[in-house]
């Protein structure tokens, strides 16, 4: 790693996963280093704030703060208001001095990740008001020292939420994390890839596909206690995503395109903390029903053209997450 720091992209072999609530889970983390110097250029007076001192100012950013930057490499981080879309919230900054002085030589990234499991993912439970869904829309991740940093005595840990795709590439959110519903929804509209039979990131409706969310619907009324089995929130769902289908499709036959509502369901640890969303989606079988077969094209009602299905592999589907 040079100096002055190096980007984990999401797409390294160490792509976080998940973080579970502390203590109940185990999980892998993706940790960020901005591409900067450890002594910035300091403004004087008061002249525009130069990109520098921009990411100087993101980097020790107090709880509560929004950061944005353009991937990969986040060289224009920079402090945003929360309102706005961003990609990192700050949830804690947490000094790891005690356990590594000044003599210690910086920690290898598998190091890093045990760290910053143990050590962010508290604050943000606290900062979510002690509820984290280990399946929900927000993940914990963390800025580190670079090297060149950690050399300079910087011992501190940026602890955050961001959204993440399934590929862990990073998605914009806008509002604050502690202020939002954890349900891991989608926006109606978005389409998410078919990679082989994993489901994938967004793309764009034009291009093959596996899903296409037409909505979400809210599980609570109909089940106002304990959770509900995953047999009987699919039955629900299905109800529900009827309706909002419909709607957004302009009371098109997807029988007769080849598709089929696939209404997502709740885990368990997503019920305990709250969530009840889910989302409502349309996609395709292949012939033998044994996987999911690619589509192209939208179903919105004002969409062009129609989505048509094209199998092209006989493997069974793999989602994550219900």
């Amino acid at each position: 790693m040079s100096g002055s720091g190096d980007w984990f992209r999401s797409n390294d072999n160490t792509a976080k996963t998940r973080l579970m609530m502390v203590g109940a889970f185990a999980g892998s983390l993706l940790l960020l280093v901005l591409s900067m110097l450890f002594s910035w250029p300091i403004a004087v007076g008061g002249g525009a704030q130069t990109p520098e001192d921009a990411r100087a100012q993101a980097f020790d950013s107090p709880t509560g703060s929004c950061l944005n930057w353009t991937p990969p490499e986040g060289t224009d981080v920079r402090r945003v208001d929360c309102a706005q879309p961003h990609l990192f919230e700050v949830t804690s900054n947490v000094d790891i001095s005690a356990e590594h002085p000044d003599d210690a030589p910086p920690p290898e990234l598998a190091r890093w990740q045990e760290i910053a499991l143990a050590k962010c993912t508290p604050g943000a439970v606290t900062y979510l008001g002690g509820k984290l869904d280990p399946f929900g829309r927000f993940t914990v991740n963390a800025l580190k020292p670079s090297d060149a940093q950690w050399r300079a005595g910087d011992r501190k840990l940026r602890c955050g939420l961001q959204r993440a795709a399934p590929s862990g590439a990073l998605l914009t959110t806008a509002g604050s994390a502690a202020n939002q519903d954890q349900s891991n929804v989608n926006e109606p509209g978005i389409c998410l890839a078919l990679d082989e039979q994993d489901i994938g990131d967004p793309v764009d409706c034009a291009r093959p596909h596996a899903f296409e969310i037409v909505g979400s619907v809210d599980l609570s009324t109909a089940f106002p206690g304990e959770y509900p089995t995953e047999e009987a929130q699919t039955e629900k769902a299905i109800e529900l995503c009827a309706e909002v289908t419909g709607a957004y499709t302009g009371g098109a036959d997807l029988t007769a395109k080849g598709l089929t509502p696939y209404p997502d369901t709740l885990k368990a640890e997503s019920w305990a903390v709250g969530s009840r969303k889910v989302d409502c989606k349309v996609g395709a079988k292949l012939p033998d029903g044994l996987g999911l077969a690619p589509i192209t094209g939208s179903v919105r009602a004002t969409a062009a053209p129609t989505t048509t299905a094209a199998p092209t592999s006989t493997a069974p589907p793999t989602t994550s997450g219900g």
